[in-house]
């Protein structure tokens, strides 16, 4: 039988605040140890969007979502590179960009830079361990977009 799930009052996931309280997980027979933190909480309606601004979800995926940043930690997430050896392994991308999302991901704790004191300066990269414990979320993520595309290729293509 499944655990009930936390209600309102366990928390919330929006305004900074812990997306759950207590501890609770969703279980099943066929899923075990999921978070129930999106389930098992009501929004407000309308969802304020101050509210969502800040919402540690909304800042997360926004920042994950762009171009280069899930190449680069999945990249990163297999070894330490220097920065020249992620320019080349990133096809398309330019210095600047690369550049400009390393120093975010560096910003954001994720990634930790090192310079070596060589003639040029050598530099490399390696995710913290904050940036090692995101990569099972995302595994889990990217799983399950691998195991859904055809469904939401096939709604994509009812809808036009």
């Amino acid at each position: 039988m499944p655990l009930p799930l936390p209600s309102i009052a366990d928390g919330l996931i929006l305004g900074g605040r812990s997306a759950c309280a207590k501890e609770g997980t969703f279980m099943s027979t066929t899923n075990t140890g999921v978070t129930a933190s999106m389930r098992g909480h009501q929004l407000p309606v309308p969802v304020p969007a101050g509210e969502y601004a800040r919402c540690p979800v909304t800042d997360l995926l926004r920042g994950l979502s762009d171009k280069w940043t899930l190449l680069l930690l999945t990249l990163l997430g297999q070894r330490p590179y220097r920065f020249n050896e992620l320019h080349r392994a990133v096809e398309g991308i330019s210095q600047r960009m690369l550049t400009r999302t390393l120093r975010t991901l560096e910003t954001d704790g994720l990634v930790a830079r090192e310079v070596f004191p060589t003639l040029p300066p050598t530099v490399e990269y390696r995710l913290t361990p904050l940036g090692v414990s995101l990569l099972e979320p995302l595994s889990a993520l990217a799983d399950w977009a691998v195991g859904h595309h055809a469904e939401i290729t096939a709604a994509r293509q009812r809808s036009t």
